[in-house]
């Protein structure tokens, strides 16, 4: 192991040394101009921890944003994140001030956005993302997404009828690159300030193949939808909540289908409607207790029936999980690619809870 600067336990060491140093702000504020990156960088961890505490920091921290290091340019980030709301003036000023860096106007951008999302940036910051968005979505190709939650699958093209069918509002055209991050991002943050992510927004697709999807649930559902891995979906009424919005879907669109995909994880599940009537709710966790509304749809056949071990059933081998129902039945959101066909373009919209709200903190790549 290295013993000089750049190994490991140099690493460890500089490290050791910022948080001995950081007895208060001003000491660790002085570590900021250090020769050392991993120095800085774990002064910086200081100045995330204290929070809304270091609110005064903001001006000396805002030149770390254009630090030549990549490790400490995200750092600050993350200290902006921490300090939170206070931060806000501070970096706007940065946004409209000249450059005084390659990177300090765009880690600012970068900070405003994971600390209050849109709603954070002023008008000409959110007139130059709408500009970039739509630049974006002339030339996007189609990419897997990786799979980790709920969505629906339609067989329409009108978007407007999917966002009034789910009470959505305030859409915004993004790209599927800028859909998929929200999706999980939501997915996978922890509530703020009794705030729920999940239940903020929608990712509405282009049209794909001929089918629109919808990633997320209205709030209005979400709120009766719990993750628990003992209970799949979740342990309150997600069958009938997932069936009764099939249902209408089903009859407003002609058919509808839900499917939910655990990340890496055993829980997949699924729900078709043809019509108002749901012909299959499937969830592997409600098989494996003995509760599964079978028989099979003709869309799993030829799979191992995913509660049951390898080798069992008459099929024997790969279990069947959403992804393999949704590439029969509609389309399969992790098989995407350049001959998938696209009509228009995606929107990010508003739950009524997010309506009330706004949208959720973090930064999305475009």
């Amino acid at each position: 192991m290295e013993r000089g600067p750049g190994g490991a336990a140099w690493e460890t060491l500089a490290g050791a040394l910022a948080r001995m140093a950081c007895g208060d702000l001003d000491a660790c504020a002085r570590l900021l101009g250090h020769p050392d990156p991993r120095v800085r960088e774990n002064a910086l961890v200081e100045f995330q921890r204290r929070g809304a505490a270091a609110v005064a920091y903001g001006e000396r921290l805002s030149v770390l944003l254009g630090d030549a290091d990549p490790g400490v340019r995200r750092r600050a980030v993350l200290a902006f994140q921490g300090i939170g709301c206070g931060a806000v003036p501070v970096l706007r000023r940065v946004r409209r001030a000249t450059a005084a860096g390659p990177w300090v106007r765009a880690g600012a951008l970068e900070a405003l956005a994971e600390i209050g999302g849109p709603g954070a940036l002023d008008p000409a910051d959110l007139a130059a993302v709408r500009r970039l968005r739509r630049i974006k979505l002339r030339t996007e190709v189609p990419e897997p997404f990786a799979l980790c939650g709920f969505w629906y699958a339609l067989p329409t093209l009108d978007q407007s009828a999917v966002l009034d069918a789910f009470g959505l509002g305030d859409a915004e055209p993004v790209t599927l690159r800028t859909g998929m991050a929200a999706w999980r991002r939501d997915r996978h943050s922890p509530a703020r300030d009794g705030g729920c992510p999940s239940s903020a927004r929608v990712f509405v697709s282009p049209g794909l193949d001929g089918w629109t999807l919808v990633f997320g649930h209205s709030s209005d559902d979400r709120r009766s939808i719990r993750w628990d891995a003992g209970c799949g979906a979740g342990c309150g009424p997600v069958r009938e909540i997932v069936r009764a919005r099939c249902t209408a879907l089903g009859e407003r669109f002609g058919a509808a289908q839900w499917y939910g995909e655990s990340c890496g994880g055993a829980w997949t599940a699924w729900c078709i409607a043809q019509g108002a009537e749901v012909v299959r709710y499937y969830d592997v966790f409600d098989a494996e207790r003995g509760t599964d509304q079978g028989p099979a749809h003709g869309a799993e056949y030829g799979y191992r029936p995913a509660h049951e071990p390898p080798g069992r059933g008459p099929s024997g081998g790969e279990a069947c999980r959403a992804a393999v129902v949704a590439a029969r039945l509609s389309v399969d959101p992790s098989a995407l690619g350049a001959r998938t066909a696209v009509t228009g373009s995606g929107a990010l919209a508003l739950t009524p809870y997010g309506r009330r709200y706004g949208h959720p903190p973090g930064a999305l790549p475009v």
